[in-house]
């Protein structure tokens, strides 16, 4: 169990895949000057729009602001409720409550640890507006089931889609559902930026037209000094968008190169202690984060690092015991919180070789090898 050292992310591997274009971006942008908006920002989100399979799509600052941004453009506030998954990062429902909605927190399936269409359902109250459907990981709920509770019980229907660019449910791309979704870029993403960066995509061409401008201070898309709304500063920035439009090109080809390791962590990871996630197969995950759940974590940690083993937790605590957010809880939700006692995420990145692979997992079953508890089933 010797080896090199495996870090948890190699980003300097996919960059040097682009560097040329890279530079060439950079040049282009600082001869110019054209820092804010512009033409590099509207090749991407014509580009991105393109990809998601939308008609339109919105860049902004964060994936934090697209979530909130799209909420407060569906007119979603005070006295509102919105249906959301307990397992996701604390930043969907931070979006939620800055909005002023009161967030219905339900649990997950525990196998994929994503949220069901039953599970929104069983939620959904008279104050209901919204759900926010998050694709943690890199891989998509059953969205037929989830769209047909929506457009039943008339709800918006939102995707939390920063974990997930090009996964797809059956034939649509995430980003495809629903009135919107967001999109985070952050470096660390299957489709990261330089920094911060998000976006917003939809077939509403109205609703992007309103976020645009809640992004841009409320001013009129039609004119410079006027503004309809109270809104705020949330622009991606034309070197972001540069970034994004030349890593976009090669998204597949790593989401691809990511899937083959994904596959080789379940194959050498069956039949031992450590549970890798369920997948449905009607769901092409893009396997953002791999996650592999274990008994004593704290013991699994500890041999990791001791072998040079990169490794993440996402997440921990859960949302709903979060102290801003746990005057929400409304129940026990012991899926998600069983599994933030037993996940680890192991290196994922679309270069990772198959010796690294082996290396970390000969390391993560010898740590849990005499566990308790049994073997994956």
């Amino acid at each position: 169990m010797t080896g090199a050292p495996v870090p948890f992310l190699d980003l300097a591997a996919q960059h040097a895949e682009v560097r040329a274009e890279l530079d060439g971006a950079w040049a282009d942008i600082t001869a110019t000057n054209g820092f804010i908006g512009g033409p590099h920002v509207a090749a991407f989100e014509a580009a991105f729009a393109g990809y998601c399979g939308t008609r339109t799509c919105v860049g902004v600052g964060n994936g934090t602001d697209a979530l909130e941004l799209i909420l407060r453009a569906l007119g979603i506030g005070t006295g509102d409720e919105v249906v959301v998954p307990a397992n996701t990062f604390v930043a969907t429902v931070e979006a939620i409550v800055t909005a002023g909605a009161t967030p219905v927190f339900v649990d997950v399936d525990d196998d994929t640890l994503l949220v069901t269409a039953d599970a929104i359902a069983a939620a959904i109250g008279p104050r209901t507006a919204a759900a926010i459907v998050v694709h943690l990981y890199g891989q998509m709920p059953d969205m037929d089931a989830i769209g047909a509770v929506a457009e039943r019980t008339g709800i918006a229907l939102v995707e939390d889609a920063a974990q997930a660019h090009g996964a797809r449910w059956l034939e649509r791309r995430a980003g495809a559902y629903g009135r919107a979704a967001a999109f985070s870029f952050y470096p660390g993403k299957n489709l990261g930026a330089f920094g911060d960066a998000g976006a917003i995509t939809t077939d509403d061409i109205e609703l992007a037209d309103s976020i645009r401008s809640l992004a841009d201070h409320g001013r009129r898309l039609d004119t410079r000094h006027e503004h309809d709304a109270s809104g705020r500063n949330s622009r991606l920035d034309a070197l972001q968008a540069a970034v994004l439009s030349i890593k976009l090109k090669r998204l597949d080809e790593w989401n691809s190169a990511r899937r083959g390791a994904a596959d080789e962590y379940r194959k050498r990871l069956d039949q031992t202690p450590c549970r890798v996630l369920g997948r449905d197969p009607r769901s092409v995950p893009v396997h953002h984060l791999e996650i592999v759940r274990v008994p004593d974590r704290p013991r699994v940690l500890g041999v990791l690092d001791a072998h040079g083993i990169g490794w993440g937790l996402h997440y921990p605590i859960p949302v709903h015991r979060q102290p801003p957010f746990a005057q929400f809880a409304r129940e026990p939700y012991p899926v998600t919180e069983r599994a933030a006692q037993e996940i680890v995420s192991v290196p994922m990145f679309p270069t990772i070789t198959s010796r690294e692979i082996e290396q970390v997992c000969d390391v993560l079953v010898a740590a849990t090898q005499g566990s308790a508890s049994g073997t994956r089933s």
